[in-house]
């Protein structure tokens, strides 16, 4: 993992702000020199990584999106990925399912492996890889069907019809998304009918209905209002529990609330990756520095 250095002034019951304890750790080099190396984005030998991404690089067309990429996925741990607009993020984690197959003159390099199997190897089944690895999107797309329905529609592609089971699967994917209480009275109505922060929570439900391993969550609150947006952290700390959280979003606040570790991205490169306390206030780079205390991004 990237070392952090220390503040070597302050006792470990001092409190400092995020500003301050980083400017105590500015360092009086050259940017370019502090910044030039591509980190390799290891864990610790006793964290269990269930996705592994080595030396992605990634293209539409000609222009190169992602640059030589190593990241580790902790199993059930939620991992955040930041970065100004651009930078890569979404690229990146619509990679780890392989949605970008679905876009044209695009080409990938490198390998991404799920529990030690590369995704992109020709005998992997991708729907299978989509089941495992699930992802909700930055706007909620219910389907035009009832929340039963919008539930259950990822058994009944694979052919599960029992009433019983699928019944039970209903109940237990909406808990778990924190939603049952308030539709469980409702349940053959259109999920169209619910608010934007219940309708992502259904995309949520739809998503853990088939019992995925990674669960990707595309900037998942940055349409929705504090109180949604507050209920889905509160269920991302929940979740990760069972399920692997990876996490895009534009909010350093809401990276710091619910994830473990945090990988900072620009223009293509990931620049800096730690357990997220470490990276927020005592960052190695400037450039993660200046991006998390807003001076640029």
């Amino acid at each position: 993992m990237v070392g952090t250095k220390g503040v070597k002034n302050k006792s470990a019951g001092d409190t400092m702000s995020l500003q301050e304890g980083i400017e105590a750790l500015r360092i009086d080099m050259p940017v370019a020199a502090q910044e030039r190396a591509q980190p390799t984005a290891k864990l610790d030998d006793e964290i269990k990584p269930i996705m592994q991404v080595e030396d992605v690089s990634f293209y539409y067309d000609a222009k190169q999106a992602l640059k030589s990429i190593h990241l580790d996925i902790a199993a059930k741990r939620a991992t955040a990925l930041i970065g100004p607009s651009g930078c890569g993020k979404t690229t990146l984690i619509r990679c780890l399912n392989r949605m970008n197959d679905l876009v044209l003159n695009t080409r990938i390099t490198g390998s991404i492996k799920l529990d030690g199997k590369d995704i992109y190897d020709p005998s992997t089944d991708v729907i299978q890889l989509r089941r495992r690895v699930g992802m909700i999107f930055q706007k909620w797309n219910p389907f035009p069907k009832s929340i039963y329905e919008n539930v259950i529609y990822g058994l009944r592609i694979v052919g599960i019809h029992d009433r019983r089971i699928l019944d039970e699967v209903v109940e237990k994917s909406l808990r778990r998304a924190a939603l049952w209480d308030e539709v469980k009275d409702s349940l053959y109505k259109s999920a169209a009918d619910l608010s934007g922060g219940q309708q992502q929570r259904i995309c949520i439900a739809r998503a853990l209905a088939v019992e995925p391993e990674v669960l990707l969550m595309d900037e998942p609150c940055s349409a929705l209002d504090p109180i949604s947006t507050a209920k889905i952290e509160e269920l991302i700390h929940e979740l990760k529990d069972t399920f692997t959280i990876v996490i895009v979003t534009h909010n350093m606040q809401q990276a710091a609330r619910v994830s473990d570790y945090t990988a900072f991205f620009y223009l293509g490169e990931l620049v800096e990756f730690g357990e997220t306390a470490k990276l927020f206030t005592t960052p190695e780079k400037r450039q993660t520095e200046d991006y998390i205390t807003g001076r640029f991004g």
